[in-house]
């Protein structure tokens, strides 16, 4: 799979994020912060606050500012009321798009994320027009040079549904979501710690394009994932080098 390699679009994506740190921790207290509203304040009790935090340690959140969206999020200080909201669209050659937001003003997100998918070639779809092409799962991914033996028995045994090996020698791990954090503890706790976890939507088949269509595509993603109000971005395409 040369030119398009999975690592290579998890590293891709990583720089991205890393290059964005301030914008992550935004997102990341908003995460936290409906978490904690939704479930909860108890991580103990509630999978996707635990989720959120996990992810502020790992991009090196200090722990007051997750203590604070906590208290926000399950009434214990005053802040912004955020709604969850997704929208569906089309990228270049009809690729599938799920842009995940978290928002104060619909009104003004909506307006946001139709003129990103506009301007660089793409249109907005409504609802229900592309998310039957994406399964919401827990997914655990782990570089070549995992022992696949050691991983599958400890995946399967901590209830996960799949393991899948790719052309590059890393691996999948797979989960419905609800089994999520108890997945991710014992695989952390037989020594396997994943490059990627996270829940998210999966494309049930991916494409691979790329020239100018990749480079159109790439801009359709970037304008969306870069605006304030978005959460996560999901497409069933995968962009050549």
């Amino acid at each position: 799979m040369a030119g398009h390699s999975k690592w290579a679009n998890i590293k891709h994506k990583k720089a991205a994020t890393d290059a964005k740190r301030g914008k992550i921790w935004t997102r990341l207290i908003k995460e936290i912060t409906v978490g904690a509203r939704m479930g909860g304040p108890d991580i103990a009790t509630n999978p996707r606050l635990r989720l959120a935090v996990d992810k502020a340690a790992d991009a090196n959140m200090p722990k007051e500012n997750v203590a604070r969206a906590i208290q926000r999020g399950s009434g214990g200080l005053e802040g912004v009321n955020y709604e969850e909201v997704r929208y569906e669209g089309y990228g270049i050659g009809g690729a599938a798009i799920i842009v995940d937001c978290m928002t104060d003003n619909r009104v003004r997100t909506v307006a946001e994320v139709r003129h990103a998918f506009n301007k660089h070639g793409g249109n907005m779809g409504t609802e229900g027009s592309v998310a039957f092409m994406f399964k919401h799962c827990g997914q655990f991914l782990f570089a070549p040079g995992v022992d696949e033996d050691k991983l599958m028995e400890a995946a399967l045994e901590a209830g996960a549904e799949d393991v899948v090996a790719d052309e590059e020698g890393g691996f999948e791990v797979l989960c419905d979501p609800f089994s999520f954090a108890t997945v991710k503890e014992a695989l952390e706790a037989a020594g396997f710690k994943a490059e990627v976890a996270e829940i998210i939507m999966k494309p049930s088949t991916e494409t691979v394009i790329g020239g100018e269509d990749g480079i159109k595509m790439q801009k359709i993603l970037d304008a969306l994932e870069n605006l304030d109000d978005v959460q996560e971005v999901y497409t069933n395409v995968l962009i050549e080098d």
